[in-house]
């Protein structure tokens, strides 16, 4: 009993003794550290661990960010592996696909390509000194459909590119578009159906 009470009457002392009131100038006890205390840099600070100086480092040689593999080089660049142009749009076409290229072919191409692909946009009218294409030429209708798509993307000669403003996906509506403007100004009596054709024919022709 004795032992018993003599530990706890040096328990309660000690305890007390820590509840003295005063303020200790000594740092706190950091038991547990867990990292609190490492070594950091600031963004754009100086290394001297480095031999460049610099904190940030740039990505390993060939590193390729999450969702931006573009390992199918005939939607991304409109290539074939051999590196010719694909003939064909790699992209089902639907109207929804069409429409969307009509949209984006008349924000960006269509001021200098004008509305109906014939080159006469409201830029002829400034003087600029170069006069953009039509499309409605035979080269140009039976040119490759992954030539039309690297134009939007990286330009040619007085154009300049697109690549950074209209994505993948919209390169290829407004090539799809592209071609639905060269089927519209060369269209035959056969491409117009049967009864739109009865619609649009004059009374009293055959």
């Amino acid at each position: 009993m004795r032992n018993t009470f003599f530990i706890i009457a040096l328990l309660g002392g000690m305890v007390l003794g820590g509840c003295r009131g005063s303020i200790s100038e000594e740092p706190p006890v950091h038991i547990n550290p867990n990292m609190d205390f490492m070594e950091r840099y600031d963004p754009q600070s100086a290394s001297g661990f480095f031999a460049d100086g610099r904190t940030m480092r740039p990505p390993v040689p060939g590193t390729v960010a999450r969702g931006m593999l573009k390992d199918d080089t005939r939607f991304h660049l409109g290539l074939e592996a051999d590196g010719s142009y694909v003939q064909g749009i790699p992209v089902q076409i639907t109207q929804a696909f069409a429409q969307r290229g009509r949209e984006r072919y008349d924000i960006y191409c269509a001021v200098c390509h004008g509305k109906a692909g014939d080159g006469q946009g409201i830029v002829m009218t400034g003087g600029y000194g170069f006069a953009p294409i039509g499309y409605h030429n035979d080269r140009l209708r039976q040119i490759e459909d992954g030539y039309l798509y690297d134009v939007i993307a990286n330009g040619i000669r007085t154009m300049p590119a697109y690549g950074q403003m209209i994505p993948v996906a919209d390169r290829w509506a407004i090539t799809a578009y592209i071609r639905i403007l060269q089927r519209s100004q060369n269209a035959t009596e056969g491409d117009i159906p049967a009864d739109i054709l009865s619609d649009i024919r004059p009374a009293g022709s055959p």
